[in-house]
């Protein structure tokens, strides 16, 4: 359950997550690393888990405004713009009860993920300002999906890397465009472009690349005309059902994926590029 927030609290509390509020309670949210696109590591992960409790707690925001910046939305992984790791590496040998532990809290952070950014209490526009390929699920449960022309969805986190999708993607994937193309698209790895997604039913549009922010700002201005109870608890009815369907089978995916995990995580978490083979030499250290 997250708590009451004020913008002025977490306004400057995430070093990954950008927040402007304006006169009209529209709240945008870009995620950045040091000003360019999201870098997707241990602490950015936890930390949008974190944030968006923040804005779920806001009840002064009327509509939120959700991107990235830079030419991804959320497509590098585990190292900084410049090639160096990230400061503290997170993905090393960790036998035991050390994994194990280690597993748990991921898990636990991902549970509040995915019910928080539900928990946001007004209408979500997601524009997905480029190429997505991990944690899709956090744009897509907006309640209106923007894509630029460039951008794609893909999982490359989790089959194609020898671990089982269960963290979100066996969810969101089959509730918006059913479940031959969601299996397909996970076993494959398969990048689904934005015109195909649009054509799935997973986006509402697609847009130069120039033009989606501009397009989110103007169908924000066209919702927060409305009563703010009325933003309030339609957004509440459309999440309902996907509330519902994360309940039955979030937990159940993340034991799956996290009991499969004893086999991938003392040895490949570190793996590079993206698409190596499970089992292919040497292990991360």
């Amino acid at each position: 359950m997250v708590k009451r927030t004020r913008f002025k609290e977490y306004e400057d509390r995430y070093a990954n997550y950008r927040f402007q509020l304006d006169e009209d309670g529209i709240l945008l949210m870009q995620c950045h690393t040091n000003g360019g696109s999201l870098v997707w590591d241990w602490k950015s992960h936890d930390d949008m888990a974190d944030a968006f409790a923040d804005v779920a707690g806001d009840r002064e925001i009327k509509v939120l405004i959700h991107t990235g910046t830079g030419e991804n939305y959320n497509a590098n992984w585990g190292a900084l713009p410049n090639g160096e790791p990230p400061e503290k590496p997170e993905y090393r040998l960790m036998p035991g009860d050390r994994g194990l532990r280690k597993l748990d809290e991921k898990a636990w952070y991902n549970r509040n993920l995915i019910n928080n950014v539900l928990d946001v209490g007004v209408p979500m526009i997601s524009a997905v300002n480029g190429p997505c390929n991990i944690h899709s699920e956090v744009p897509l449960m907006g309640d209106i999906v923007l894509a630029s022309e460039d951008a794609y969805f893909q999982d490359v986190s989790h089959f194609p890397r020898g671990q089982v999708p269960g963290d979100g993607q066996h969810v969101i994937w089959p509730f918006l465009v059913g479940h031959n193309r969601a299996r397909y698209l996970l076993l494959t790895g398969k990048k689904l472009g934005a015109q195909e997604a649009l054509s799935w039913g997973a986006v509402a549009e697609v847009l130069p690349k120039d033009q989606l922010l501009d397009r989110a700002w103007e169908l924000a201005r066209e919702l927060v005309r409305k009563p703010p109870l009325v933003l309030r608890y339609t957004r509440d009815l459309f999440t309902q059902d996907l509330k519902r369907a994360f309940l039955n089978e979030l937990g159940h995916g993340l034991g799956r994926e996290t009991y499969a995990q004893r086999e991938f995580f003392p040895f490949g978490g570190g793996m590079e590029p993206l698409d190596r083979p499970w089992d292919a030499q040497p292990w991360s250290d």
